[in-house]
């Protein structure tokens, strides 16, 4: 496995394909919008200049990662090559079926095609193709150059040959891999949600503010983030989405979103990528400043 396509420029898709660009993997980064690949390849050069300012790699591997490294506007021309596809687009059930109908008729039967999908259906993705046995889940986590965990998902009719294929390439990356089943969030967002759920409950119903939920958990369970920050941190948007599926898969109601949730979704307070979610976020700044709707 040498040729890999990521498709999708946002802040997975780049982060994934820096780090199989910086193992010595042939990346070609994918997407319809070529503002969001030259965003994708800033962002990447930046990372890369920061990893060498910190002593992790060297210029050599900062020249060698980027050599590795094309984008493509045009999918076909960008998987056509590809020994695994990854996806990384918006957690929308239709849009990934959409695409997987796409990459399995644009890529090679020997293709394994991957969904960095945090809670949607992996079955239900591979149902969309005609080589169920080759589509799994790979689930990065964010930031993608840091975090060591890939939650590798086997669906229905994933084989046995494709996951042990990705465990490897996974380990060849760096990462840990841990192989789990395939139900509404897995392991990962089947545990976070809920907790960041009910913190935004805590909120809404006057328990307490953002900085008191947040410290309570960071100096009372040594979480290294606190989980409204880390609620800004993965995009509410994000976090409503995969509610929602864990919602509608479980049919139960301790999944069912916070009101105030929804309601900032739908006021556009999306979190860090926006400015403004339960923290206000000042460009160039570390200082985490409590957004004004929630201060005392």
């Amino acid at each position: 496995m040498k040729n890999i396509s990521v498709v999708g420029a946002g802040t997975m898709g780049n982060g994934i394909a820096h780090v199989f660009a910086q193992k010595g993997f042939q990346v070609q980064l994918i997407d319809t919008s070529s503002a969001a690949l030259q965003k994708a390849e800033q962002t990447i050069n930046t990372n890369l200049d920061r990893l060498i300012k910190k002593e992790k790699i060297t210029l050599e591997t900062k020249q060698s990662t980027l050599s590795n490294l094309s984008t493509n506007t045009n999918i076909r021309l960008g998987v056509e090559h590809a020994d695994l596809v990854v996806e990384t687009v918006t957690e929308n059930p239709q849009i990934k079926l959409d695409l997987f109908k796409q990459l399995d008729k644009l890529t090679n039967n020997n293709c394994i095609l991957a969904s960095n999908t945090s809670s949607i259906s992996l079955t239900k993705i591979a149902a969309s193709t005609t080589k169920m046995d080759k589509v799994i889940g790979m689930h990065f986590m964010n930031p993608v150059p840091v975090m060591q965990l890939i939650e590798i998902i086997k669906g229905y009719e994933t084989s046995d040959e494709t996951t042990e294929n990705i465990i490897d390439v996974s380990k060849k990356l760096g990462k840990t891999p841990v192989v789990v089943n395939d139900y509404p969030g897995f392991v990962a967002n089947r545990i976070l949600m809920p907790m960041i759920n009910e913190s935004i409950f805590s909120l809404f119903e006057g328990v307490a503010g953002v900085e008191e939920i947040d410290t309570v958990m960071k100096l009372g369970m040594a979480h290294q983030m606190g989980p409204l920050q880390l609620a800004d941190f993965i995009g509410l948007d994000v976090c409503l989405a995969i509610l929602n599926v864990m919602f509608d898969g479980f049919k139960n109601p301790k999944y069912a979103p916070c009101p105030l949730l929804i309601n900032m979704v739908e006021a556009g307070k999306l979190g860090r990528k926006t400015g403004q979610g339960f923290y206000r976020y000042v460009s160039g700044s570390k200082e985490l400043i409590v957004a004004d709707r929630f201060k005392k």
